[in-house]
This record gives C-alpha cells, sequence and structure tokens, in this order.
C-alpha cells in the first residue's frame, strides 16, 4: 500500500506553467460566445427600442411602462404629451413608453381575421 506523503510526492509541481496555447483557444472562445449571447442581442434590443421611439408620432396609442394606456398629444425632443382621459394630459419621458398600443391592435385584428377566415374555410367543407 502507498502511503499518502509518496503519493504527494509522485503528483508533481507546475513544470508545465508556460505557454499554453490551448488555454489561449479557449479563453478566445470563451469571448466569442460572451458576445454573441449577451453583448449584441442587447445592442440589437436596444437599437430596436430607440428607432421605435423615434418613429412614434402624434395619434399613436402608447402603453407605459407603468402601464398607463394613452393617446400621444405631442411629440417633443425628449418626451410626450400623452392624453389618458377627455381632460387628463400627461407629460412623459421617452424612455417611459413602453409599447405601441395602436400596432398591437391591428396584429390581434390580423390574427382574429385569419382565424376567421379559416374557420369559415373548413365549415364550407
Amino acid at each position: 500500500m502507498i502511503d499518502m506523503q509518496r503519493l504527494f510526492l509522485m503528483a508533481g509541481g507546475p513544470e508545465g506553467a508556460g505557454f499554453n496555447p490551448a488555454m489561449l483557444i479557449m479563453m478566445g472562445l470563451v469571448m466569442v460566445v460572451f458576445y454573441f449571447f449577451m453583448i449584441r442581442p442587447q445592442s440589437k434590443k436596444a437599437k430596436e427600442q430607440k428607432t421605435f421611439l423615434d418613429n412614434l408620432k402624434k395619434g399613436d396609442k402608447v402603453v407605459t411602462i407603468g402601464g398607463i394606456h394613452g393617446r400621444i398629444l405631442k411629440v417633443n425632443d425628449d418626451s410626450f404629451l400623452i392624453e389618458v382621459d377627455a381632460n387628463t394630459k400627461l407629460k412623459l419621458e421617452k424612455s417611459a413608453i413602453s409599447f405601441d398600443f395602436t400596432k398591437a391592435v391591428n396584429i390581434t385584428a390580423t390574427v382574429s381575421a385569419k382565424k376567421e377566415e379559416t374557420t369559415a374555410a373548413i365549415e364550407e367543407k
């Protein structure tokens, strides 16, 4: 039976502590994966949000981050004036707008129309 002291002596020291190209390749691969799964999607999402906010115009129905629904009355450089009710107007920063409710309503209407067409076509058969 080998005792523990001899086992540790056989393990050796850090002789291969020089330049290791495999480690360099692994670090490079980690950086590439980090870029494609973390940095690139985040910057793409930020770019889409900026384009979305720049394309909003008077009359669009929007929803704020807090869940307030309203219609845009005035577009300023860094804020919107939205009408929530007949006599209630709010001035909000552009970053407070979550999504365009007008487009969401149009998408829902399109999906509903397609479902109705499909149902009618099935019933005719």
